[in-house]
């Protein structure tokens, strides 16, 4: 495949939170630089969109120093923590987190616009960082197991992503339609877009070429806190 482009870049930097385009990225050994770099966490532990639906429609982005901004406010300001608590209980409180854990499987996610067009709706809904077009939906499957060769970086692909229940939440209205959710268990066996992980940190651009090459590596961890690793911040 000759013809496969960076389509979309993604980054969260608040877990949950809606994320924002990029015309550029940096990728570093722990993903997208900026990505997911502050959660939302409760009395017991992490409270994220699967449970909490309101806090997908929140804005978030990086402002011009590096800070999350949710909804244009530092994101440990006042402000920001009133914005959550109304989406999240009265409880919850916004924690910068630079471990590993904080992503749920990997550290990148990445989509492929033949699997999208099938998918049929927002791609919001699936939350990647690297969209790739020029992918026919056939080949998705055959990809883990390859790395993608982008500008300076390089990411391997590890599997295909086992989905949740926010699929089912529209990122505007905070609206729940099971369909969405029915709909890629029926038609894509409930897995849609791809695990991946930095094996080679650089810089990449929209539109930049990607190649399929061999995978050089394995990663060295797999899974996050939602999904059962040790979780300390609610200790705090």
């Amino acid at each position: 495949m000759d013809n496969i482009r960076l389509a979309q870049l993604w980054r969260y930097p608040v877990k949950s939170l809606r994320g924002e385009a990029l015309p550029v990225a940096r990728l570093t050994p722990d993903g997208v630089d900026g990505d997911r770099v502050v959660h939302v966490a409760g009395p017991r532990g992490p409270l994220t969109g699967r449970t909490r639906h309101g806090l997908l429609t929140i804005p978030a982005i990086t402002g011009p120093d590096g800070t999350p901004l949710v909804d244009g406010h530092h994101w440990d300001s006042v402000d920001a923590r009133e914005l959550v608590q109304l989406h999240a209980g009265p409880d919850a409180r916004l924690v910068a987190d630079a471990t590993p854990e904080r992503f749920d499987v990997l550290n990148l996610l990445v989509a492929t616009d033949g699997a999208v067009k099938l998918f049929g709706h927002d791609i919001r809904r699936l939350r990647p960082n690297l969209v790739l077009s020029g992918v026919p939906v056939e080949l998705e499957p055959d990809l883990p197991g390859q790395a993608l060769a982008i500008g300076d970086a390089l990411i391997g692909v590890h599997s295909r992503r086992q989905r949740c229940i926010v699929t089912s939440i529209d990122p505007d209205s905070g609206e729940q339609n099971l369909d969405v959710f029915r709909r890629i268990r029926d038609v894509f066996g409930g897995q849609l877009a791809l695990n991946c992980w930095v094996i080679r940190p650089g810089l990449i651009h929209i539109d930049d070429p990607v190649r399929i090459v061999p995978a050089p590596s394995e990663p060295t961890r797999i899974g996050g806190w939602t999904v059962g690793a040790p979780y300390s911040h609610h200790t705090r």
